[in-house]
């Protein structure tokens, strides 16, 4: 096995993302505090097509040396949104008709792994602040909770991580 060249990866240029069919999803952090968390969470979205990050409270937005350290661009090609309150992106959010799902454990959370989504609608996740999580006002307002179920002595992921996992889950649902 020869490992490929980044010239034989066939990237898009971030015109060509930015014109490029996008999944049906948006990713929300609500008061990440760590840059490299939100670098990442950018990457990722780029990675896999995601419509837009939505940036609340504390989140720091590009440009910013920290988030390009380990999103590499990603935030100049993933569409960007900052709210001051993470219940006016949750409100902005259901107008336009997305199903907006925190990633928390909570009482009836629905598990990924068993979690079928509906191709012919719009969602967006919402991932939490390293410490606290999703606020509890903005869980009682979402349609639904997602957990990542865990079988060891942690039962918490990094932010980066969990967001990953659930892109990669969504994404293998709703493209086409």
């Amino acid at each position: 096995m020869r490992k490929l060249k980044i010239t034989e990866l066939n990237r898009l240029t971030p015109e060509a993302f930015k014109e490029s069919k996008k999944i049906p999803l948006v990713v929300v952090l609500d008061h990440i505090r760590s840059l490299n968390n939100v670098g990442s969470v950018f990457r990722t979205s780029d990675a896999f097509k995601v419509e837009a990050v939505y940036l609340c409270g504390i989140t720091a937005c590009p440009p910013h040396p920290e988030i390009h350290k380990t999103a590499l661009g990603a935030e100049d090609s993933v569409d960007w949104f900052y709210f001051k309150d993470t219940m006016e992106a949750v409100h902005n959010l259901k107008e336009q008709g997305y199903v907006v799902c925190a990633i928390e454990q909570a009482e009836g959370s629905s598990i990924l792994d068993k979690l079928v989504v509906d191709k012919e609608k719009k969602y967006a996740v919402i991932l939490g602040n390293e410490v606290k999580g999703v606020q509890q006002t903005v869980v009682d307002n979402c349609d639904l909770c997602i957990e990542i179920p865990q079988y060891g002595t942690k039962h918490s992921l990094n932010v980066s991580v969990t967001a990953g996992i659930v892109i990669w889950d969504l994404f293998k649902q709703l493209s086409d």
